[in-house]
């Protein structure tokens, strides 16, 4: 016997205004069409995806260019399965080794090498050119200052909101 789905009635208080979706779809738009330009000019220039250059751009600035496999995971905002995935295949291209974690025998580092940043070097200008050109060079200096409020206040409550202002990231 076959169940027909159940259906809810969408009050107006459950629906988005016209501003709120405007914001909404505004955000995610932006973020598919950025992250896929992006994507395409490091894989043009350098061969290299953005979740791979984004890998290597975090061990480069963590303590000795090593991070804990776990840390990683959650720096790039993947899944484990996925991060090993990621790390396997940049370690069969030279870009990062893994290392055992003396301290935990069931944990383990990832730790950028030598071709790894050297990708990441040359890459680096290709992604900041991108990033300012579709993105910084668009919006006014008081419009970045609004927005990274704005992104502050939306991230959850103890969420890394990444690096103060004058930092050199990306």
């Amino acid at each position: 016997m076959a169940t027909t789905p159940a259906h809810t009635t969408v009050t107006a208080a459950d629906s988005l205004t016209d501003r709120e979706l405007h914001a909404w779809r505004g955000m995610l738009r932006v973020h598919a069409s950025l992250t896929k330009a992006l994507d395409a000019d490091l894989e043009a220039e350098h061969g290299l995806p953005l979740s791979s250059y984004e890998v290597l751009l975090h061990l480069a600035n963590a303590d000795d260019e090593r991070m804990r496999m776990s840390d990683l995971a959650h720096s790039v905002i993947l899944s484990r399965s996925g991060l090993t995935r990621l790390v396997d295949r940049m370690e069969r291209e030279g870009l990062l080794a893994r290392e055992s974690c003396p301290s935990d025998a069931r944990g383990a580092f990832a730790r950028l090498t030598d071709v790894g940043r050297g990708k990441l070097d040359a890459a680096r200008r290709t992604h900041l050119s991108g990033v300012r050109e579709r993105f910084l060079d668009r919006l006014t200096p008081d419009e970045l200052v609004v927005l990274g409020d704005c992104w502050s206040r939306v991230l959850p409550p103890g969420s890394d909101p990444g690096p103060a202002c004058g930092s050199v990231e990306s």
